[in-house]
């Protein structure tokens, strides 16, 4: 039996909100380009080694704060996605919640002291259990109305 989904019009929040995160890694990707540039790190080298640059930590937690931020990136948009189906509002809301706090991993990780990243993961992490929950929800809505 198929089961229909109506995407009501508060879904464009969700929408919006993967253009403002893309914009973001957008801007990440720009940042790490300056780093380079900065300390001296030449394509393709994915991380700077200290023996060979004496910044090479201050390039590496620009590059890490971008690249940690792209490994979580699929979960993130598919949590998105498919919570927002049922849960637009409260999807939308996580989801900018979620890219404020990256922008913030991001600039505290970028700062060269690694430690700093961690003061805002806590907030990322509980947006994205946010949305684990309201994909998890629709799911079981879906298989509810089956059994109905």
């Amino acid at each position: 039996m198929a089961v229909s989904v109506e995407i009501s019009k508060e879904y464009g929040y969700v929408v919006l909100n993967l253009v403002v995160y893309a914009l973001l890694n957008m801007w990440m990707s720009i940042e790490v380009g300056k780093a380079r540039k900065k300390y001296k790190v030449p394509y393709p080298t994915l991380y700077a080694t200290e023996s060979e640059n004496k910044d090479a930590k201050l390039f590496n937690c620009v590059q890490r704060g971008h690249q940690n931020s792209i490994e979580y990136m699929p979960v993130f948009f598919v949590m998105l996605l498919v919570g927002g189906l049922q849960h637009p509002l409260i999807a939308a809301g996580l989801g900018t919640l979620y890219t404020i706090s990256r922008f913030f991993y991001f600039k505290l990780y970028s700062t060269g002291n690694p430690q700093n990243r961690l003061k805002p993961v806590g907030v990322s992490f509980l947006a994205l259990f946010g949305l684990i929950i309201c994909s998890a929800s629709f799911g079981v809505n879906l298989l509810i109305r089956e059994l109905l």
